[in-house]
C-alpha cells in the first residue's frame, strides 16, 4: 500500500486524528503538545495519534497528502482542519468544538 493510501484509510476510517511529533502523552515539540491540550480541555480523547517521528514516510507524506507543509495536523471526519495556530483559533472561536460534537 502506498503511504498516499495508507494516509488516506487512516484519515477516514477514524473520526478523529492527529499527525504529531511525539505522542500525546508526551508530545516532542510544543505546537503538538498544545494541539493535544486543547483535545484533552474539550474531553476529546478517543482519537488516532499518528507520531510522525516514528514513520520517515508518513512524515513527509502527510505534507503532501495535506498540502500543508508543518506537522501538527489535525483531521475530523475525513477532513483537514489545520496545523496548530488554526486549531488554536477554531478552538478560540468555539468553531472546533462545534465540528467535533458532528
Amino acid at each position: 500500500m502506498s503511504v498516499q493510501k495508507k494516509i488516506h484509510a487512516q484519515v477516514t476510517e477514524n473520526p478523529v486524528v492527529l499527525y504529531m511529533k511525539g505522542t500525546p502523552a508526551m508530545p516532542m515539540c510544543g505546537f503538538s503538545a498544545m494541539v493535544v491540550e486543547i483535545l484533552k480541555h474539550m474531553d476529546v480523547d478517543d482519537y488516532l495519534a499518528i507520531n510522525v517521528l516514528d514513520d520517515d514516510e508518513i512524515r513527509q507524506g502527510i505534507k503532501e497528502y495535506a498540502q500543508w507543509p508543518t506537522i501538527p495536523q489535525l483531521y475530523i471526519d475525513g477532513e483537514f482542519i489545520g496545523g496548530c495556530d488554526i486549531v488554536r483559533e477554531m478552538y478560540e472561536s468555539g468553531e472546533l468544538p462545534e465540528l467535533l460534537k458532528k
